[in-house]
C-alpha cells in the first residue's frame, strides 16, 4: 500500500510539474524595468487543502489608471512564465481602460515557494479577487485568463457573484481535452489525471458576460477547444477568432477587435 501511495504521489507531482512548469525566483527576462507597475503583496491563509492553516504570500503587479472610477481587471497568467512575463498583455488591457492586477500563483516568481496545484491556483486567484474587492469596493471588476490561466479564471468566475465580466484567451475545456489533441492523445490517460481543470463544465455556471478569444493559428491549444468552451457558456457571450493569432501573439493582434467586443459586451458596465 505504501508503494501504491508513493506512486500516486509521484504521478500527481509529475502532472503538476508538466502542467504548470513553474518558475520560482528571478524571471528569465530579469527585473521588470517599468515604473508604471507597482509591486503588490497579498497575504492569506488557506482554510483547506494540503496547506490549510499555513500562511501564503502572493506577489503581484498593479498597473493603475489615472481615473479613480476605472474598471479593475484581475489578470491570471498561464504556465511557465511568472507575472512579469505577462507585462505586455497587462499593458494592452490597461490601454483598453482597465486598471490591472496580475498575480503569481504559489510556485511562480516571488510568491510562496511550493509546487503549485489546481486547487492551490484556484485558492490564490480567489485570494487576489477578495483583495481587489477590499481595495476597490466600488469598481466594476473583471476576470481575465490566458491559456491555463483561462481555466483558473473560469473557476473563479463561477465561484463569485460580483464579477462584471469574464475574458479568456487561448484556453480550453479541460486538460483531458488538451491531451486528446496531442500526438499521443489516443492513450486512455483520463482516469490518471489529478489536475483536470474542467473549465468546460464550470463555464455553464458563470453568470457574468463571457468573452472567449482564440487565435486561428494556435498550435498549442487548438481554436476548436476555445470554440467548445464558448458553446458551453450560458451567460451573454461572444466568441472572437483572431485570424493569424498564435498562442502567444493573439493578444497583440486582437487589440482593435478587443476594443469593439468589450464595448459591445461589457459597455454598459464600464
Amino acid at each position: 500500500m505504501a508503494a501504491v501511495a508513493a506512486g500516486c504521489a509521484s504521478l500527481d507531482e509529475q502532472q503538476r510539474t508538466w502542467i504548470f512548469q513553474p518558475t520560482q525566483g528571478t524571471w528569465w527576462g530579469g527585473e521588470l524595468d517599468d515604473q508604471a507597475f507597482q509591486d503588490v503583496w497579498i497575504d492569506y491563509t488557506p482554510d483547506s487543502g494540503w496547506h490549510a492553516g499555513k500562511p501564503v504570500k502572493l506577489h503581484g503587479l498593479w498597473l493603475a489608471q489615472s481615473r479613480p472610477d476605472a474598471p479593475v481587471m484581475l489578470y491570471l497568467h498561464g504556465a511557465r512564465w511568472d507575472v512579469r512575463g505577462s507585462a505586455n498583455r497587462m499593458r494592452r488591457m490597461h490601454d483598453l481602460g482597465f486598471s490591472v492586477l496580475g498575480i503569481d500563483y504559489r510556485g511562480f516568481g516571488r510568491s510562496t515557494a511550493v509546487l503549485p496545484s489546481e486547487t492551490m491556483s484556484y485558492q490564490d486567484a480567489r485570494a487576489a479577487w477578495d483583495w481587489l474587492a477590499t481595495q476597490h469596493p466600488q469598481a466594476h471588476r473583471y476576470i481575465f485568463g490566458h491559456s491555463l490561466g483561462g481555466a483558473i479564471a473560469v473557476n473563479l468566475a463561477q465561484e463569485v457573484n460580483d464579477a462584471s465580466g469574464l475574458i479568456v484567451e487561448n484556453t480550453f475545456t479541460s486538460i483531458r481535452d488538451v491531451v486528446a489533441t496531442m500526438r499521443w492523445g489516443w492513450l486512455p490517460v483520463g482516469p490518471l489525471l489529478t489536475q483536470r481543470f474542467e473549465a468546460g463544465d464550470r463555464i455553464a455556471r458563470v453568470k457574468a458576460p463571457v468573452l472567449v478569444v482564440h487565435g486561428s493559428e494556435d498550435q498549442l491549444i487548438p481554436p476548436e477547444l476555445g470554440r467548445a468552451l464558448y458553446e458551453r457558456a450560458t451567460a451573454p457571450k461572444r466568441f472572437l477568432l483572431v485570424e493569424g493569432g498564435t498562442h502567444h501573439n493573439t493578444n497583440d493582434l486582437a487589440q482593435p477587435q478587443y476594443r469593439t467586443a468589450i464595448a459591445e459586451l461589457f459597455g454598459p458596465r464600464l
